[in-house]
Parts: structure tokens; sequence; C-alpha cells
């Protein structure tokens, strides 16, 4: 913990005033936490040796410059992406306040495009990188998906690596969880119902055995919010039924609110926050949609499948690899855990709630679609394994880089929980 109360003893969030704008020194904040960081793993705090310093984010990634561009330290540092839209870039004036040395700011540091590039810098000095899902990984490393950053991430491809997150399986357990009306497992998903019940009442939708989605959701156009928007009148005239739990841009928010009022009885919107509610939602509703334009990991289809609420997800990022396709062949092998789209349009997803409905319509399908979501291993065990493997290359005396990512690829070889394109 940094204890620092003129930059952090403040209303709002970490990263955000209260009125949801950044805090205009965050350039100093962050760059104070990174600095604090390094002078830890120089020996700051008597008898504490770290090995590794793991960074998330631009706004820990300074740390591995300040390491870099300091006295010499044994600890490694590791650079954590989970998304990379997200950079912290300020303007050159900047440098002089970070305490960093003239050679700091050029091309193989923190200099980037004539500023200040606080993810940038952290890409380029880590001994490591790792994102959130392997197709992230991959995706990131073209023009398309990588943010201005993937030629970097190209010439550091041998230290890149991609390790999908976890959830935590004690507070996501729809067998023992207060925020729903009903718990059940895989051996009894007919307790469901209380919940499907539950979410209509909240939500002032009609009563119905018919097919329920649901949204929880940042609402922004890359977790495509505009396709949902765009096909509701679609979704409503094949007699489904939408909740959406979410809030972002004001001009979502208005259109979604619009179409409850068009649709009353058919589509509820709660525009927030409400991670109690999410826990209903996910045990309640027959299907969650995530049809993100570019996804690096993704939490809420992990949440379906530990809640049986099937996936619908666009094929990028951690939705490919999380969500087995249930296409001909993944159906007759019975290995389907869910529904996948690409392109990402609105054709495209369209279609996709066609194939949702006319699975679901099937309903002895459509449960084993279910329980194998449920039996599916969304923990941290596997991933934590992969990190560990990491760790261990990157402490060990000598590792080249190639070889530490490798040692944190191979492990996955142990690690079946994870789906597949279809």
């Amino acid at each position: 913990m940094l204890d620092a109360p003129h930059l952090y003893a403040r209303p709002g969030n970490p990263y955000l005033a209260p009125g949801g704008t950044d805090w205009p020194d965050n350039a100093q904040r962050f760059a104070a936490f990174g600095q604090v960081a390094a002078e830890i793993c120089r020996g700051a705090v008597h008898g504490f040796a770290p090995d590794i310093m793991l960074a998330h984010d631009w706004q820990a990634a300074l740390g591995p410059a300040y390491l870099r561009f300091g006295p010499p330290c044994a600890t490694r540092s590791v650079v954590v992406i989970h998304n990379l839209a997200f950079q912290g870039r300020f303007p050159a004036a900047i440098f002089a306040q970070l305490g960093l040395p003239p050679a700091a700011y050029a091309i193989d540091g923190v200099e980037y495009y004539g500023g200040v590039g606080y993810l940038k810098g952290g890409l380029q000095c880590a001994d490591a990188i790792v994102t959130v899902s392997p197709t992230y990984a991959r995706e990131i490393c073209t023009p398309a998906g990588g943010m201005g950053l993937d030629g970097l991430l190209r010439m550091r491809r041998d230290v890149l690596v991609g390790i999908v997150n976890g959830v935590d399986t004690r507070v996501w357990d729809p067998a023992a969880d207060s925020h729903i009306a009903a718990t059940f497992d895989a051996g009894r998903l007919r307790r469901r119902i209380v919940n499907k019940r539950a979410v209509e009442n909240r939500f002032g939708l009609v009563e119905g055995d018919g097919l329920l989605y649901c949204v929880v959701s940042r609402l922004t156009g890359q977790k495509g919010m505009d396709l949902v928007v765009a096909s509701i009148d679609e979704l409503v005239q094949s007699g489904a039924r939408l909740a959406l739990l979410g809030s972002g841009d004001a001009a979502l928010e208005t259109a979604f609110t619009s179409a409850a009022e068009r649709h009353a009885g058919r589509v509820g919107v709660i525009v927030g926050y409400d991670e109690p509610l999410s826990h209903l939602l996910q045990a309640g509703c027959d299907a969650i949609l995530v049809p993100s334009r570019f996804e690096p990991c993704g939490l809420t289809q992990l949440f379906g499948l530990r809640y049986g609420c099937v996936p619908v997800v666009s094929r990028v990022g951690g939705l490919a690899d999380t969500i087995i396709d249930a296409n001909d062949a993944a159906i007759a092998a019975g290995v389907a855990t869910g529904i996948q789209f690409q392109p990402v349009d609105q054709p495209s997803f369209v279609a996709a709630l066609a194939r949702t409905a006319s699975l679901f319509a099937d309903r002895k399908l459509w449960r084993g679609m279910q329980r194998r979501g449920m039996a599916t291993d969304v923990s941290w065990d596997g991933s934590a394994a992969r990190y560990a493997a990491l760790f261990r290359g990157l402490h060990e005396r000598g590792a080249a880089p190639a070889a530490v990512a490798s040692a944190a690829a191979a492990s996955a070889s142990t690690d079946h929980r994870r789906g597949a394109r279809g």
C-alpha cells in the first residue's frame, strides 16, 4: 500500500473524479505508483526483496521503466494488458517530472509519438508481457487490433503470452449464491425457473417460459451494444425478451430506455451497476449476449457458463477462447457450450439470435449445453499454474526470454477448461 494522501485521498475511485473525468494529475499519481514500486524492488522495505514486479495496465506500467532506467535490480518485471485501448498517453512536458534519466525519453524507452506513453514504456521495458487470452495476444500483434502498438508487440512477440482470466468460484457459485432467488446446480436446472420469475418481476417483463436474454455490460461500442440496440425489434418479433443492466454511453443509455418503452413487458432496462442483480440475471436468464467488437478476455461469459446462462458471443479475443460454438460438429460431439458469430456486424448478430432460438427450442439439447457450460472449469486454477510457470522461468538465472514465454505457454497443455473455436 502506498500512503500518499496528496495523490490518492480523494472522492471517486482510484482512476476518476466523482463526475467520471480523469484527475488532471493522473500522470503524476500513477508515475509515483510505479516509482515507489521500483524503489521497493530495490530494498526500500527492509527484509523484502520481491522476485517479480507484476504491473497491470498503463496505471502501473512505468514500474518496469523505473526498474530498467535505475540502478541495477534483480527483480524481473511483467506487464499485464487487460485492454490495449487504454494506454496512458501524456504530453512530452510531463517527462521532466518523472525522475527518469534523459536516456529514458527514447524510442526504446517511454517516448511515444512525441509524448510520453506509460503503457508503451512498460511494454518496451518489461521482461515479459501477458495479456488476458491467447487469441487477444495474437490480435494485438496486428494493425487492426494493435491500437498503434502492434509494431512494438510484434517485435517483442517472443516474450508475449496470453493467459485467460478466471473467476472466483466461491463468489460465483449458483449452488450457494445468496444474491439469487433459488440456488441450483447442474442436476437441478429446473430450479432456475424461480430466478427467471424474479428477473421478470424486477425488470417488468411479462411472465413466460420463452427465451429470455440478458445483457450485463458497459454500454459502449467496444461491447457491441449498438448491435443490440439495432436488433431489438427483431429479437422481440421472434418472441424473445431482453433484460439489460448496464451504463455507459449516454446515447446508448437513451436508446435502450426508449426500446424498453417501445416494447413494454418485452424489454426491461436498468441503467447502472448492481453486482447482486447481475448474479440474478445470470441465474435466471436463458442466454447472455456478449457481441463485443474486441474483447481481451471477458468475464460475463464465464459467469454465464457457471450459471447455465448460455453465452452468445462474437468470435474475438477471450470470447473465442472460452466458448465452444454449437455448430453441427460440436453438437454431434457433445461439446458445445455457446453460440459464436463472426463478423461482428448486425446481420451476423441477428443470424446468431435466430440460431440461438432454434437451439433453445430443442430443450434437451439446450439443457445439455447448460450442463456442459456449468462443468467447464472457469476458476483460476489453470491460469494460476501458467502464471507460476512464467514467474519461475523469469526467476531462473539466465533464462532466455523466448524460453520464459514458452514455459508459460507449455503449461496450457494441462489446462483443459478452455473452449475452442467452432
